[in-house]
């Protein structure tokens, strides 16, 4: 990691309130923790609407899954990928599905919903804008508040991979690497076109 890990003795009391709060919701103070500490308003923000995005969303839980991996591949957040591909698979995202994903290939889904979201999720990272027939068909199948929660579910994981990047989170060493085209905190082959 390229900022040291702030030492529990060392931490201010609003940073020992908040990784304390992290700790029991979370079980520790892993991975993006460590460096959002050293804002600790910031990581306190951060972590209520991750924990919202994950626990609390309109979304289903395989739908709130599939969207940490959507950004976790868009933003090459490895970390976060790691983390969370078990549960994404478990919850119902189909293996095929997460595979192609991590591989840039067109995933397919077994759910007209699941297509629904991934395409809706899919153009908004990578174009930036959503057609009006992703829109239209997207907001078919999840309301106002569904589409609200998955663009807000989006940008709280690519600031997770943002955050991974930048400051080279440890990758968890009992996983292997997800990506076929990035080792460590580096892309190892091609432009990775999105």
């Amino acid at each position: 990691m390229r900022l040291p890990i702030i030492d529990p003795e060392e931490m201010n009391d609003r940073q020992k309130e908040i990784a304390s709060r992290i700790a029991g919701r979370r079980g520790a103070v892993r991975g993006p923790f460590r460096v959002w500490l050293n804002s600790p308003e910031l990581c306190e923000k951060v972590e209520a609407l991750g924990a919202f995005a994950r626990f609390e969303s309109c979304l289903p839980l395989r739908l709130r899954e599939l969207s940490l991996l959507i950004a976790a591949r868009h933003m090459d957040a490895q970390y976060s990928w790691n983390a969370h591909v078990d549960k994404a698979i478990e919850s119902g995202v189909p293996a095929e599905a997460v595979r192609a994903i991590a591989e840039r290939r067109e995933p397919s889904f077994e759910r007209e919903e699941d297509e629904a979201f991934y395409r809706f999720c899919h153009e908004i990272l990578t174009a930036h804008f959503v057609s009006d027939e992703t829109f239209d068909r997207a907001l078919g199948h999840f309301g106002a508040q569904g589409l609200v929660d998955a663009v807000g579910s989006l940008g709280n994981f690519t600031m997770l991979g943002m955050c991974l990047n930048a400051f080279q989170v440890d990758l968890q060493a009992d996983r292997t690497p997800p990506f076929p085209d990035v080792r460590g905190h580096e892309r190892i082959s091609g432009e990775g076109t999105r």
